[in-house]
């Protein structure tokens, strides 16, 4: 397998034999995915698409891909949460954290519409100067305030540059396949369109042309990695829990939560998989966080946040437990010379390589937080590129909704997040919301 799964350092936080007594939820829970009797199961299309994707829209990405950056110097890519979040973990991941600055043969890439913040957008307008620029533009319906903002403006401003013509040849919209604001604004322009799949919701989307369009637009060879999701869908079909790592990461994860950890934090030692925790808390908060439950998803970058957090990690509340994914392989290393001085006492590492110094770093951190009744959950992947981060996509994928349907809820909605839109429309006036307006200005303290 191209991950493996490490219990030496949870096993000892586990009440005996816990394993097999959850062993019945688990392969029930799983039974419910797979066979799609489990509720919300018109959103698992991403369980197969590994295999079922279309081919002939793959084709169309990879000729997009070529012709932005045949004529871009900067591709803008626009949307929230699922639409933005896995396409920038994935590039961060495999290309640099720098990738802006370190690109070869690629556009630069900027995501927006993200946020509503005004200095954000000045400040991408701003690096666009002159440059040429093309637009994805990624949203099921086209009307989420915040990229619907951000498409305006930019939209607007390539209009502007090249005229309604060019311009229109410069959009690509990832949208719904037959209905909403963006696809009937694409097909009045003459947009290039992918489809948002209707079975596959946006925190899981990173395989689809929501995602795919952007990686392989930064030069990532989006074959490996979708080669690497197929592996994963046929290492992780076990319905044994004891024989599936994802359905024992997901029993594992629940027997904490119900030991009273109520905190995961995932944490790597390598500062590129940054985005990729940004991810992680997307998937699993919006898929777990309902009905007062689920475990409250958490990151950090070792050995960095060590010098800020690690001392409530190591002393603090109790309440949390750590999953953290390594790498056996770095992408590049360097060996630390001798100093004749030895001024700053290092000297005792030379001839050592850096990898080997972090591989420590995470042996020490390891066994102090289990002394300091941590509890540490170790997913082992051989190296940092596309085939291995196919697979650990579709790990987590699996193990959210293995998890969710162990919790007793439906993983693939996300009730919560229609509270704060409503009020913000109301506030804003918007008409169908505006009879709230008042009540929420006084309580806000405004009137």
């Amino acid at each position: 397998m191209s991950l493996k799964l490490n219990t030496k350092y949870v096993e000892s936080f586990l009440p005996e034999d816990s394993l097999n007594g959850i062993r019945p939820e688990v392969e029930k829970a799983h039974e419910s995915l797979c066979s799609g009797t489990g509720e919300g199961s018109s959103f698992t299309g991403w369980l197969t698409l590994p295999e079922t994707y279309d081919r002939d829209e793959f084709s169309r990405i990879k000729a997009a891909a070529a012709k932005i950056k045949k004529d871009s110097d900067v591709l803008l890519v626009i949307g929230i949460g699922g639409s933005y979040l896995g396409a920038r973990a994935v590039i961060e991941f495999i290309k640099s954290q720098n990738y802006n600055l370190l690109r070869k043969g690629a556009p630069e890439i900027y995501f927006t519409g993200n946020s509503i913040s005004s200095a954000s957008i000045n400040e991408l307008i701003e690096i666009l100067g002159d440059k040429d620029f093309s637009i994805n533009v990624i949203s099921k319906s086209g009307t989420t305030t915040e990229p619907a903002v951000a498409f305006r403006i930019f939209r607007e401003l390539l209009v502007k540059k090249y005229g309604e013509a060019e311009a229109a040849r410069r959009i690509y919209a990832t949208t719904d396949g037959s209905r909403g604001t963006l696809k009937e604004l694409s097909d009045l322009k003459g947009y290039t369109t992918f489809v948002v799949p209707d079975n596959v919701g946006g925190r899981y989307s990173v395989l689809t042309p929501v995602g795919l369009l952007p990686i392989a637009t930064a030069c990532i060879d989006i074959d490996a990695l979708m080669e690497g999701a197929r592996e994963a869908m046929h290492d992780l079909s076990e319905r044994d829990v004891c024989r599936n790592d994802c359905c024992r990461y997901a029993a594992i994860r629940n027997l904490l939560y119900r030991s009273g950890k109520k905190i995961e934090m995932l944490v790597s030692y390598e500062p590129a998989f940054t985005m990729m925790n940004e991810w992680f808390k997307q998937l699993f908060g919006e898929s777990e966080g309902k009905g007062g439950k689920g475990l409250m998803p958490a990151s950090a970058i070792f050995s960095t946040d060590l010098h800020s957090i690690g001392q409530y990690i190591q002393q603090g509340e109790r309440d949390l437990f750590e999953t953290v994914v390594i790498f056996n392989e770095p992408k590049s290393d360097i060996t630390i010379d001798l100093e004749e001085n030895d001024y700053d006492g290092l000297n005792f590492l030379a001839g050592k390589k850096l990898s080997y110094v972090n591989s420590k770093a995470f042996e020490g951190t390891v066994l102090a937080h289990t002394d300091g009744n941590v509890p540490n959950i170790i997913l082992e992947a051989e190296r940092m590129d596309e085939h291995n981060l196919g697979y650990l996509i579709y790990f987590f994928e699996k193990s959210c909704a293995v998890s969710g349907y162990i919790l007793g809820i439906n993983p693939f909605n996300q009730p919560g997040v229609e509270s704060y839109k409503k009020n913000m429309f109301a506030l804003l006036g918007k008409p169908g919301y505006d009879d709230r307006k008042d009540e929420l200005e006084k309580r806000l303290g405004i009137r």
